[in-house]
């Protein structure tokens, strides 16, 4: 019951301070110390008052990009990109703008679900990594958003490559090809291609189409030389043309 009074009280004292006196600095240099005491909430309430009742001060992009830290501090991501993006949208001669941009991608990359279900905002996180690389090259966040890039891809290349496992234990074998093929394609270097090239070469030899296992056997062998399954390819290879 005590400890519940000091959380009101605290409650109380913090959203009842006068800041109609304030200037726009000391507005938001008492709302960043309520950000920094982590009481999130009403940081919420007054970073939104400051960017409605000062939008042309010199602290409302520093307001905007506070406003969509605190909602990701929240783990409301949705939220945080919304705000992120808005400020790279309105403001962007800001010096927010390359955080903002990062932290939108991080928005979408904390939102990105396991690899076996819808991916949409996985896909959207790369994008706005890929984004923040093309426009920061030498930004000291570009190797964490290449990294985590990479991450993502191995995770789509990982949904595709099971949904082929699954057509191809179904025996629906050509559906399992346009999957692996997917996966060679589009996410040529992940883990999974070599595997996906690999089982698709195996079931053109099972169907007979060796025209295409020995194109498929030529681009495994020039990609992965080094693959634990290149010396069998070669040796599936030379017999296919001595034929």
């Amino acid at each position: 019951m005590a400890v519940t009074l000091v959380v009101l009280f605290i409650s109380a004292c913090s959203s009842s301070v006068d800041t109609s006196q304030f200037t726009p600095e000391e507005y938001y240099n008492y709302v960043m110390q309520l950000y920094n005491d982590e009481d999130y909430e009403q940081a919420i309430l007054e970073f939104q008052n400051i960017i409605l009742q000062y939008p042309a001060s010199s602290v409302s992009d520093d307001a905007q990009f506070y406003l969509a830290m605190t909602y990701f501090k929240r783990n409301q991501f949705l939220l945080a990109a919304y705000e992120f993006s808005k400020l790279i949208r309105n403001t962007p001669a800001s010096p927010f703008v390359p955080d903002s941009q990062f932290m939108l991608a991080e928005s979408y990359y904390q939102l990105s679900p396991p690899y076996q279900l819808e991916q949409s905002y996985t896909k959207k996180a790369i994008e706005e990594f890929q984004a923040f690389i093309d426009f920061f090259p030498s930004n000291s966040k570009v190797e964490d958003a290449e990294r985590k890039i990479k991450e993502m891809n191995d995770k789509l290349a990982e949904k595709e490559y099971n949904s082929a496992l699954i057509y191809q234990k179904m025996e629906y074998e050509y559906a399992a090809m346009k999957y692996y093929s997917l996966v060679t394609e589009s996410y040529h270097d992940t883990k999974f291609a070599p595997l996906a090239l690999y089982n698709k070469i195996k079931i053109e030899l099972k169907k007979g189409l060796n025209n295409e296992a020995l194109s498929d056997i030529s681009i495994f062998l020039s990609r992965y030389p080094n693959d634990l399954n290149s010396k069998e390819l070669q040796e599936i290879e030379s017999r296919l043309i001595a034929k």
